[in-house]
């Protein structure tokens, strides 16, 4: 079946199927209902999809939706349900954004109606994608790890106090991942010098929760990056005029050398 234009798979035979759901820009023609394009994109997990491009080389498999998370989360559990019950989070179809700033001009939010023809036409097929391939992968390996890509400002009173480490590790309290492989990927993380958490503020979202199921030979690791790490970051909320700062692969490079060790930490593990 082809896929539709705005979803990309990379097909790979190592037993580690990435996932980056939240690099997308494209807003599905809501330009003219949204208060500004740019603010719409605002909370884009900017360039992640450059920063993990290695990941093919290594032999995984990559899942990619260009769609923003804006148009539709899906990372969000599709009923709706909070999956942070008591703390500030965006919903499915985000009315605002991470700061709280409306989305949509007044009288211009989506309807339910709407929001089921989105989750049908964006939600299911990427979800869809990532069952066809974890299937795929399982059909050759007794073990696989799907490694979903996240990043997100630093500093966001909405969503968390302080300033929020530059790695953060979900696995769903440890329910989504066999706990050695938590573990190797842990003591990556604390080689670093940088600061770290494992199951801190984010655990991991839907797909990690989903469709970690290591009792099936799954196991879903969810890696939450502050942008400080890899990017020039302002200190001052983004504008327009200063958000999102240029890729530089330079800069990049020393979190990306990580990243890749811990994807073939992961591989390695699956693999043996």
């Amino acid at each position: 079946m082809t896929s539709p234009n705005w979803l990309t798979i990379t097909r790979g035979t190592a037993p580690l199927l990435v996932s980056i759901p939240h690099t997308g820009i494209e807003l599905a023609g809501l330009e003219a209902r949204l208060v500004s394009p740019w603010l719409g994109r605002r909370d884009c997990d900017w360039w992640i999809d450059k920063l993990y491009d290695f990941a093919t080389d290594l032999g995984a498999t990559v899942v990619h939706t260009a769609i923003s998370r804006t148009v539709i989360d899906v990372n969000r559990d599709p009923s709706g349900v909070s999956l942070y019950p008591g703390q500030a989070t965006t919903s499915l179809c985000p009315t605002d954004t991470f700061d709280g700033d409306p989305l949509y001009r007044m009288g211009e939010e989506p309807t339910p109606s709407e929001i089921d023809r989105r989750r049908e036409a964006y939600f299911k097929p990427y979800h869809a994608a990532l069952q066809a391939e974890i299937d795929r992968l399982r059909g050759m390996h007794e073990k696989i790890v799907l490694y979903d890509c996240h990043s997100i400002r630093s500093v966001l009173p909405r969503l968390f106090e302080g300033t929020l480490p530059v790695f953060n590790l979900g696995t769903n309290d440890g329910k989504s991942s066999d706990p050695v492989l938590q573990e190797k990927v842990a003591a990556i993380l604390a080689a670093t010098g940088e600061t770290w958490v494992v199951n801190g503020r984010f655990k991991g979202g839907w797909i990690t929760r989903h469709f970690g199921q290591p009792q099936n030979g799954v196991h879903a690791l969810q890696m939450e990056l502050s942008n400080r790490g890899y990017m020039r970051e302002p200190t001052e909320k983004g504008a327009p005029e200063n958000w999102p700062v240029p890729y530089d692969a330079t800069y990049a490079a020393p979190i990306r050398a990580r990243l890749k060790k811990i994807l073939e930490t992961a591989i390695a593990w699956a693999a043996r």
